[in-house]
């Protein structure tokens, strides 16, 4: 079953990375002569991958994505075993994402890229109650599914009990921990932060079973920080105190 990639960015990012295959891109005829589809055009047939200029009216059935002229046509994501990514990242410490039950893909696509901005390595997602990767999840992210390994799981909990085994914290995000997300400290330490569902939150099981539970503390009664925001917040503590020591002013 094929997917589909849009917007000039996004396939360039996909054509440059080269880890998904390609089977076919088309263009809108009115992108003639665009720079961006000019340079997608040449990385196209430096890799033998089938292209198209097609009138306007092909691109109708498309028309609730934001396109930019441009869509190319790939085979599922790569996906990423949990043994792989252990054997694949033996030294230093590593930090991955785990979303519980985001289901919007938009948040999803936010999340990934944040954490690609941020020098993660993984995100982690469950196969189930959770936005899959899509083109739309793909397109929020900027491309950046391309560059982190994408870890599907059947089993949340049990894939928790394997992070562990391999010396990985677990931080949990949750709105009635006691902690700020400001309090523990990220460094030093393989770890994996849990986003919870938009609605719902991180579920029961998985809270138990976290070393650390922190909050973003609010300064009003309005609780409703999207997940997305929340995840960059959390994030960019780590990023922050790994800079300061390492002796890097922020």
């Amino acid at each position: 079953m094929e997917d589909f990639v849009f917007g000039r960015n996004n396939v360039l990012e996909l054509l440059e990375r080269g880890n998904r295959n390609v089977s076919k891109i088309i263009f809108s005829d009115s992108m003639k002569g665009n720079s961006k589809i000019s340079r997608i055009i040449d990385v196209a047939k430096s890799k033998g991958i089938l292209f198209q200029f097609q009138p306007k009216e092909k691109f109708v059935k498309y028309s609730q994505y934001s396109h930019q002229g441009v869509i190319a046509f790939v085979s599922p994501v790569n996906y990423v075993t949990f043994e792989d990514f252990i054997k694949k990242h033996k030294e230093g410490y590593k930090k991955v994402i785990i979303t519980d039950g985001v289901e919007d893909p938009h948040n999803m696509g936010s999340i990934i890229r944040t954490a690609v901005c941020a020098g993660f390595d993984a995100i982690i997602f469950p196969s189930r109650r959770n936005a899959l990767i899509n083109a739309t999840v793909e397109k929020a992210s900027a491309g950046a599914v391309n560059r982190l390994d994408l870890i599907m799981v059947n089993s949340l909990p049990a894939t928790i009990d394997k992070l562990k085994d391999n010396d990985f914290w677990i931080i949990a995000t949750d709105i009635n921990a006691k902690d700020n997300y400001y309090d523990i400290d990220y460094c030093n330490m393989n770890f994996a932060i849990v986003m919870g569902a938009e609605n719902d939150g991180i579920s029961s099981t998985i809270l138990k079973n976290a070393d650390f539970k922190i909050k973003i503390p609010m300064l009003t009664d309005f609780n409703s920080l999207n997940v997305a925001n929340a995840a960059s917040i959390v994030i960019y503590e780590s990023v922050k105190q790994a800079m300061q020591k390492s002796g890097n002013v922020v």
